[in-house]
């Protein structure tokens, strides 16, 4: 699937390596701002088999931003949550998900079928007439000079050798990534490594006993996780032990014994099976001059909290505008320091509470690892947890003394407003203004609360009366009187002027 928009040797604004869900997320939000975007990738045809399958209601907004959420939504199920069992099916703890609509305007938890989120990305992307599409490319080397990046890659399908050049480079590459490389990137070990075996399947007939929960069937011997995905779409997670031969635990007999308490032969087809190494790592450095790093060429993560693309995601929203204030706003490259500042200290948040429940699967005492978890003891065997939502690092570029910061990298709601819109459908991808003062700013929106009162109850909630977003729906700063309201004002006409607002 190429789209051949520019010719070789042609000059981009933004390149990005690598077409999985974080690199075509990127490639949308930077189209917004009609930047001149290249999305290369190695594989010829998209991968058709499921791997991640789970993702949060903050994706989903960024999915909405993107246009493509209602076109996504009826291939979903709702997760209600999962639990974590001993070996005797006693419950050890309970994360339940809730089914209302969350404060992001979404269902707290999905699971997915990721074929059907690329090839809706990828219908999509195809529409835009700023972004190239090359597929089937072998990036042979990725070099920078003070103005530019300069990509080398092979054509696979005439062997054909072609080079262009970019502003800055992405690399969405993942866990081997090539950029991350010729950034001499390290990696952060943050302690969690174990190999296990992923068995995707698809019911013969409807199964309702195994449950609509995700469950952790925690056992220090052998741990084995159940999903369950989408329609009749299930799957097995099932942790390898030492001596054990990657072939022989793939042998279908053996995977069939070892799931033979939850299901047989005749009950499901075998459709993937294949054998991770799950892993906890952060690079040092997503940031050098011209290149940059997104998804798993930044960060991998335990399983056990689904968060794994939802961080890749997350990434995209929060580079993609920053990268359009470069390009096309004439900011410091200053500020893509910021990218690292503050997804760096997030995405470990929630490696951490990964890797804690990871220790929690395998544990000889499950109270102590439950209260690690938590943070909290209840003299108790059993727990309930609660999701996370961590604030960004703090950055330098966004330290601002003439306005309040208390809540800057605070992930703001998506109420639905009086006309039944979510209301980043009405701001999309672009910084917001909200207040309860009447207010004029040529830099951003204005969104006014007087008749939205689902918005003047978040902005009571905050205890502010002015709050202004950056287009990823993070606080950047808030004010509560009439000179703070006007520094604010000027804020965002310094911040987001010069035509920053989306298409």
């Amino acid at each position: 699937m190429n789209s051949n928009r520019k010719q070789p040797n042609a000059h981009y604004d933004v390149a990005i390596l690598g077409y999985g869900p974080t690199g075509a997320t990127l490639a949308h939000l930077l189209s917004l701002h009609d930047l001149e975007i290249l999305v290369l990738d190695k594989e010829k045809e998209m991968y058709p088999l499921p791997r991640a399958v789970h993702f949060d209601d903050e994706t989903m907004r960024v999915f909405q931003t993107i246009g493509i959420a209602d076109q996504l939504s009826p291939m979903l199920h709702v997760n209600p949550g999962m639990k974590f069992v001993d070996k005797e099916g006693q419950l050890l703890l309970d994360w339940p998900r809730p089914q209302e609509i969350s404060t992001q305007g979404w269902n707290a938890s999905y699971r997915f079928h990721q074929p059907d989120l690329e090839r809706i990305l990828r219908d999509s992307l195809m529409t835009k007439s700023a972004v190239t599409i090359r597929t089937g490319c072998h990036v042979t080397d990725v070099t920078q000079q003070a103005q530019k990046a300069t990509v080398h890659f092979v054509q696979q399908e005439n062997a054909q050798s072609q080079i262009i050049t970019a502003d800055f480079v992405v690399g969405c590459d993942g866990a081997n990534s090539l950029v991350r490389k010729r950034m001499g990137s390290e990696l952060e070990d943050m302690g969690f490594c174990q190999k296990w075996l992923v068995v995707d399947m698809l019911l013969k007939e409807d199964m309702p006993r195994l449950g609509d929960h995700s469950v952790q069937f925690c056992d220090p011997k052998r741990p084995i996780t159940y999903c369950r995905n989408p329609k009749n779409r299930r799957r097995w997670e099932i942790a390898t032990v030492d001596g054990e031969a990657d072939e022989d635990i793939l042998k279908a007999e053996n995977i069939w014994s070892l799931l033979s308490k939850w299901i047989k032969p005749d009950q499901a087809d075998i459709e993937r099976t294949a054998i991770y190494t799950f892993r906890s790592v952060v690079a040092k450095r997503w940031y050098r001059g011209r290149l940059l790093i997104a998804g798993d060429a930044a960060h991998l993560t335990p399983p056990f909290m689904g968060q794994g693309m939802c961080a890749g995601i997350r990434d995209a929203a929060n580079l993609a505008w920053k990268l359009a204030l470069c390009i096309k706003n004439e900011v410091g490259d200053e500020i893509l320091h910021s990218y690292e500042q503050e997804r760096i200290p997030h995405v470990k948040a929630y490696i951490s509470k990964a890797v804690a429940l990871g220790e929690l699967i395998y544990a000889d005492d499950p109270k102590s690892a439950i209260f690690a978890i938590n943070g909290q003891g209840t003299g108790k065997r059993t727990g309930k947890m609660k999701s996370i939502n961590p604030r960004l690092g703090e950055a330098k570029f966004f330290r601002f003394s003439q306005v309040s910061t208390k809540l800057a990298g605070q992930l703001f709601e998506q109420p639905f407003l009086s006309n039944g819109l979510r209301m980043d459908e009405l701001y999309g991808y672009s910084a917001i203004l909200i207040s309860t003062d009447a207010l004029d700013c040529e830099a951003c929106p204005v969104l006014s609360v007087e008749f939205e009162k689902s918005i003047s109850m978040v902005l009571d909630k905050l205890g502010v009366n002015t709050v202004l977003l950056r287009p990823d729906r993070y606080v950047l700063a808030t004010a509560n009187d009439t000179d703070g309201v006007k520094k604010l004002c000027n804020l965002a006409s310094h911040a987001f002027g010069s035509g920053f607002q989306m298409n």
